[in-house]
């Protein structure tokens, strides 16, 4: 289980305001939670101080162990972020991948080409982008996933792929916090659903958060 303990995050420098406001929150194994919100509401913000990729207050477990003492790369394996723009820091798609055998079986999956290992990394359309950012978190095998509109340049068609490998993992235990302006993806996919606004989370439709 994922447990979410008073997590916030204020802006740097002389601006005293909070970008993300005492975030309380409880993922069992296998379970997906939605998080919607307006644009700027801080949910990106939410996701990036799950995975301890900015400073922030507050604490985070993953069963009993709080996170501040697990090594941050381990961290980040167990409890794997995929925004919704990744970087990618070398030319070709395959220097990205360190297991291509994993990692083909899993682009199989998502409908790209055997060869898009070959691809240079200028020629992916939005979509190949998505399906091999959540390639390269998956070839970790997370405990929990973190994702960050993982659908959102994808066709109808492909969107149920994607979602029916994540049904896959969260059958296999693998946790999910979803942030998704799509109604429709968060009613499928989600059990429990929350709201960002101006930093702060609250749930919807009578959950306690």
């Amino acid at each position: 289980m994922l447990k979410i303990r008073n997590l916030s995050r204020q802006n740097s420098g002389t601006d005293p305001s909070l970008l993300l406001s005492a975030a309380r929150l409880d993922v069992a194994d296998g379970g997906c939670i939605s998080v919607t919100g307006n644009s700027g509401s801080g949910k990106s913000v939410f996701l990036r101080a799950i995975a301890d990729l900015d400073p922030v207050a507050g604490e985070v477990y993953l069963d009993s162990t709080e996170r501040s003492h697990i090594p941050a790369p381990a961290w980040r394996k167990k409890v794997a972020y995929v925004p919704a723009e990744s970087g990618w820091w070398k030319d070709f798609v395959g220097d990205h991948f360190e297991d291509h055998e994993r990692a083909r079986e899993l682009t199989s999956g998502f409908g790209l080409a055997e060869d898009v290992f070959d691809w240079p990394v200028q020629q992916l359309s939005t979509g190949e982008r998505q399906r091999l950012s959540l390639t390269r978190a998956l070839v970790q095998n997370p405990r929990v996933l973190l994702l960050d509109e993982p659908t959102s340049g994808l066709d109808q068609d492909m969107t149920a792929t994607v979602e029916d490998v994540l049904d896959g993992l969260m059958k296999d235990g693998v946790s999910i916090i979803l942030v998704t302006h799509d109604a429709a993806q968060r009613d499928r996919m989600a059990s429990d659903h929350y709201r960002m606004e101006k930093g702060v989370l609250s749930p919807v439709g009578g959950e306690t958060p």
